[in-house]
Formats: structure tokens, sequence, C-alpha cells
């Protein structure tokens, strides 16, 4: 979760929000027909091959430009590049580390817009600086959506200018998902395996089409409510999926969540796991890599925000 920043965050919570205004996006950017530089040679991931695991360990970042609440990516790309590389060291395992910039590039609104729509989406100027210092690091980019009361798989297909690029791949923020007469951050939204599914077999299509390696779709999740009927999540060739436990508090709290939503884990989908440098921290110190990588199952994506 980032719009909110709903402190304590787990299955045990109530599904209302009561947390601070939605973030504002930086359109001073504007469109651009810009080319995009150019991907990784042959056609690879960043740093070789067609297939993420069982070789790379997945290690990110999140944010938005000039939201330093929503996570380190809000500006200084190149310092955080750098921290980022040296963290992805620290999760390694065994395997290469991976490490992941993901860019929010639709933000949950709590105010209706223009298209009533409740939500805002990133200029392409500002997707194309990110992609330009992932590229530059050998990083994937990660485009994050908060739908607010938009249709998910229509603002997908919005990106699919980034989205057939062989070193991008999408996330999704279904607790931001709300229904007719809703408002992010006051209630919780919701998705469905289903629904998760039919993303997962647009990003499958893409791949085919352009011949993509192995394309990355993270879930957050940081309850089971979040969720219907998961089990309707089918494999996809191409495409792997990982499923981002969400829940904010000390190690105690997190650990349960962790163990309350990895068993509903559908076929096929991976582990992965969020921490929370400021909110997590005020139930205590900040889970190490080590605490992290001891989790079971292993998370395959780390994430922090």
């Amino acid at each position: 979760m980032v719009l909110g920043l709903l402190a304590g965050c787990t299955d045990t919570k109530a599904d209302t929000k009561t947390d601070k205004p939605a973030a504002s996006v930086d359109k001073s950017a504007g469109p651009t027909s810009t080319p995009i530089p150019d991907p990784p040679a042959d056609g690879e991931l960043p740093r070789g091959g067609r297939q993420i695991f069982p070789r790379y360990q997945l290690v990110g970042y999140v944010g938005l430009p000039g939201s330093p609440a929503l996570g380190p990516l809000d500006k200084d790309l190149e310092t955080k590049a750098n921290r980022l590389e040296t963290l992805a060291k620290a999760y390694a395992g065994g395997r290469t580390p991976q490490p992941v910039m993901e860019l929010i590039v639709v933000v949950a609104n709590g105010h209706a817009g223009k298209d009533g729509k409740y939500r805002s989406r990133l200029p392409d100027a500002k997707i194309q600086n990110y992609l330009t210092v992932a590229r530059k690091h050998r990083m994937l980019l990660l485009l994050d959506i908060q739908p607010g009361r938009a249709d998910i798989l229509s603002e997908i297909k919005v990106l699919q200018r980034w989205l057939k690029e062989p070193d991008v791949g999408l996330a999704f923020d279904p607790e931001w998902a709300v229904g007719p007469g809703q408002v992010p951050g006051k209630v919780f939204g919701r998705t469905t395996g289903a629904q998760l599914d039919s993303i997962a077999g647009y990003l499958s299509d893409l791949v085919a089409q352009y011949d993509l390696p192995e394309k990355v779709f993270v879930f957050h999740q940081l309850s089971a409510r979040i969720v219907s009927n998961e089990k309707a999540l089918k494999q996809h060739p191409g495409v792997v999926t990982v499923k981002s436990v969400d829940g904010i508090g000390g190690r105690t709290d997190k650990e349960s969540t962790w163990q309350k939503l990895t068993t509903t884990l559908a076929p096929g989908v991976r582990a992965g796991f969020k921490l929370f440098y400021k909110e997590d921290t005020r139930h205590g110190a900040l889970m190490t890599p080590t605490q992290v990588m001891a989790l079971k199952p292993r998370p395959e994506f780390v994430v922090y925000e």
C-alpha cells in the first residue's frame, strides 16, 4: 500500500480508512514522443537470459516522483539506484541479485478528477526518466497501478507502449481499486482471482506477440479480504506472478500476516514481501535481510517503501 500509509494495516484491521489525503502527481513534464532508450541486448532481461526464476532474486524500491512519503524513488534516482544495488546484494542467497524500480504510474486520489475515476496518471516523460535510469543500472522497471474507480485492465492497456519492452513489468495495488460510490482512502478496494487472471493473460499475450522474456506481474495484498477466489488465478506462459504481502507493523505482526496470506497462494504464484521504512519502524526495528529471507516460503521479491 502507498497512498494512505495506513499504519498497523493487517488482516485484523477494520474495512475502513482514515488516512491522509491522496498524493498528487507531478504533471510538469507532459506527454513526450521522444524515443524510448535502447532495451537490453537481444531482447533479454537486464542481466541476461529470458527467465526470472530460479536465477534471480528480485529486490526493489517503490516510489512516485516528488512524493517522499510514498517510497525512496521520489528523487535522486542515481543515488537511490546505487543504494538499491547494494541492498539487493544482501538478499542474493545464492542467486543473482536483480534490482527493481517500482514506479507508481497511476495513483489513486481522494478526489474524483475530471473523469470521475479518482486516479491520476504519470506523464510518459516521467516514466521515460525512470526507464532511462533503470536501463543504465540494468534494473527491471515495474509500473505500479492504483486504479481508483477506473477499470484496471483499461489502465494497463494505456501502458502497452511500455509493457511491450523486455525489461518492464507490472504491479497492481488492488486495495486502491474501489467500486462505484466508493472513495480511495476511505475503504479498502478489492479484486478477484478472475480479474488477476485476466491481467496475467493480457501480459502473456504481449510476451508472445513481441517475443519477450518473462514478464513480472506483482499484485500487492495486505489482508485476506483484498483478493477473493484467488485460486482462479492461473499460470500463463511467459508471466511470473508474485503476491507481495504488504502488512505494516513490527516483526511479529508482519510474520503473522505473511503466514496468513502465503497459505492462499494460487499454483505457480511466487511470494513477495514488503517493508516500510517509516511505518514499520514505528513498531520496532526494521526487519533485516537475514530475518526476511528466513521466512517460509522464500520471498522471491522484496520491496521497500
